[in-house]
């Protein structure tokens, strides 16, 4: 298996959540002509998760897993001496390669896990929530996300916020006869921006981001709808960060909380650096499959970005690296 031309295979197949389909059939189709039953789990329509096992031992007891899924837009691959460029290089499609040849390097040693890719971590992690639903008894899950093959001692949560605010509209020249909405939105954004946020002495603070503003109908109408969409990285519990939210925007504007994932503390083996992650991950939806550890080659500073890369010498160390690993958790060193 070539790793370097099978990372820039899967790249040019375009895979922005919710186009999965013709990634996860190419996957099945390689690890099919490397001798893995491959089983497809249904997600949605023509999207599935791809679990293989080695025929012999159909019930591994670690798993290597990491989404099929990017960001947009598609960018198709390109290379150099040192770098594979393009959509999903780090984010995850050579992170994918590295656990392919991992566990095809283990297999040489007699050692055998599984290989578990997943549809939709870019949104919403659905697909992992539909494995969550089909464990496959396994006692370890090695995760992978861009981490500069370093393991995570946590990863940071997430929650998503909705601000919804409501005017009436008018005409501008008077604007007294009318209730400006984004006004309210301006006020109760102010006073979230001024909440005293936790921080964690692991996993440092918790930050917000205000990642999208609408609203509005032409300049000269008083606005009577606006909306903003917040984004907490969640360092602990949540429960009191809701509380906060919801009264510095009381009486202002209506506040939904839309998606919540959990902070996350993840376990380590010896001998490897360590590292936080700020990013969230598929993990807190497959509480089912083993104690999870974090782990992959490349930078999450340049996942999601128009130069997004991945060092191939880093892909080749990743491969020893998931299986030093594996041979420690499973005993086999």
């Amino acid at each position: 298996m070539d790793l370097f031309a099978l990372t820039r295979e899967l790249i040019d197949i375009e895979s922005t959540t919710g186009m999965e389909g013709a990634v996860g059939a190419a996957l099945a189709t390689e690890l099919i002509q490397l001798g893995y039953n491959v089983e497809r789990m249904p997600v949605e329509g023509e999207r599935a998760n791809i679990w293989a096992t080695h025929p012999d031992h159909p019930q591994p007891r670690l798993a290597l897993s990491t989404h099929m899924d990017t960001v947009p837009p598609f960018i198709a691959s390109s290379e150099t001496q040192e770098r594979i460029y393009g959509r999903g290089s780090c984010d995850a499609k050579g992170i994918i390669v590295a656990q392919i040849a991992a566990a095809e390097k283990l297999k040489s040693e007699n050692v055998y896990v599984g290989l578990l890719f997943l549809v939709g971590e870019e949104r919403d992690s659905q697909g992992a929530q539909t494995a969550n639903q089909q464990p496959r008894g396994v006692k370890f899950l090695i995760n992978g996300e861009p981490t500069e093959n370093r393991l995570a001692l946590a990863s940071k949560g997430t929650l998503r916020v909705e601000l919804v605010a409501r005017g009436k509209m008018a005409h501008s020249a008077y604007p007294e006869l009318g209730e400006s909405a984004i006004e309210k939105l301006l006020d109760a954004l102010l006073e979230v921006r001024k909440l005293k946020l936790p921080t964690n002495p692991k996993a440092g603070p918790c930050t917000l981001n205000i990642g999208q503003i609408e609203g509005g109908r032409a300049p000269n109408v008083i606005p009577d709808h606006a909306l903003a969409q917040l984004l907490f990285r969640l360092v602990g519990p949540a429960d009191e960060l809701r509380k906060e939210v919801a009264a510095a925007v009381a009486g202002k504007v209506e506040a939904n909380f839309t998606l919540e994932i959990p902070y996350m503390e993840l376990g380590t083996v010896r001998g490897i650096e360590t590292m936080v992650a700020a990013f969230t991950t598929d993990i807190p939806a497959l509480t089912r499959w083993g104690q999870p550890l974090l782990i992959g080659p490349g930078s999450i500073h340049v996942a999601h970005t128009e130069g997004e890369y991945i060092e191939k010498k880093q892909m080749l160390d990743a491969v020893d690296l998931y299986a030093k690993i594996v041979r420690q958790l499973l005993g086999k060193n």
